[in-house]
């Protein structure tokens, strides 16, 4: 298992120890098992890549350890505790948008998980949310309404309300689906950043596997509810196993030292005489 920098006292949990762990998880929706028998761990500090097809439990996955929807098996922290609002944010791949909310309004709402009963948020939230808006490039952007905003404005407004939960552990589902290629670098760098200097761990769910191999510490895939492969990206994005688990020949190449994974060629077709 690989692990980066050192984390810094945002992680409660002592070094070398799994910030979070998942043992024999599950969820059915009806008579569909989504999940069957997940076992994870997270180390702190560590951006872990989930992997796989569509459908095959990722979003699920992420749902479970958000506390969104119900499972079986156990899902902790480093202190045997479950998860609370506290300990992880999630940044969902279609996030709910308010009509009408600023962007500072929308970050502030990130607040909510520390804040008592009836309480409202105090200058101390105010601040912390300020400093995020301004780590994030948004500052500028605080007054404005959330549906005024760029595809990677809007994204960067949705990871600054998961940031200003504080969480040790944030949780990504496709956070750059809707982006292009110069900004959906952007954002992951940013991430990246973010967990190096604040020693946050992450867990991805993403798409692309050549990004996914470049940004993550350790991959996970998983197939039908189930983790197939788990470890470092060279290991587990293995050609054969990769073309089973998505049904289609696919190749694996590094390019200028990147791992590229591509499908296999097209057949030619003569033209017509």
């Amino acid at each position: 298992m690989t692990t980066a920098a050192a984390p810094s006292p945002i992680v409660a949990s002592a070094e070398g120890s799994a910030a979070l762990v998942c043992r024999d998880v599950r969820v059915a929706f009806g008579n569909t098992e989504a999940l069957r028998g997940v076992d994870l761990q997270l180390a702190p500090g560590e951006w872990l890549g989930l992997i796989g097809p569509n459908g095959a439990g990722k979003s699920t996955l992420l749902r479970a350890i958000a506390g969104l929807v119900d499972h079986h098996g156990t899902i902790s922290l480093s202190c045997g505790r479950r998860p609370g609002g506290t300990d992880v944010a999630l940044v969902p791949q279609n996030p709910i948008l308010p009509e009408g909310m600023t962007v500072a309004e929308y970050a502030l709402l990130g607040r909510s998980p520390h804040l008592g009963w009836l309480a409202t948020e105090s200058r101390r939230d105010r601040r912390i949310v300020a400093s995020v808006l301004e780590r994030l490039d948004l500052q500028r952007f605080a007054g404005r309404p959330l549906t005024q905003l760029s595809g990677g404005e809007t994204q960067r407004a949705v990871l600054a309300r998961a940031l200003a939960q504080q969480a040790p552990i944030l949780l990504l589902d496709e956070p750059t689906s809707a982006l292009d290629l110069g900004h959906r670098d952007t954002v992951l760098e940013l991430i990246d950043g973010l967990r190096r200097s604040d020693g946050i761990s992450v867990i991805a769910a993403m798409h692309d596997l050549g990004t996914a191999a470049r940004f993550a510490d350790r991959l996970a895939l998983i197939d039908e509810g189930r983790i197939v492969a788990d470890g470092a990206p060279r290991s587990v994005l293995a050609p054969g196993r990769l073309s089973t688990v998505y049904a289609t020949p696919l190749s694996v190449h590094t390019i200028d030292g990147e791992i590229v994974v591509l499908p296999a060629p097209r057949a030619r077709q003569e033209p017509r005489p």
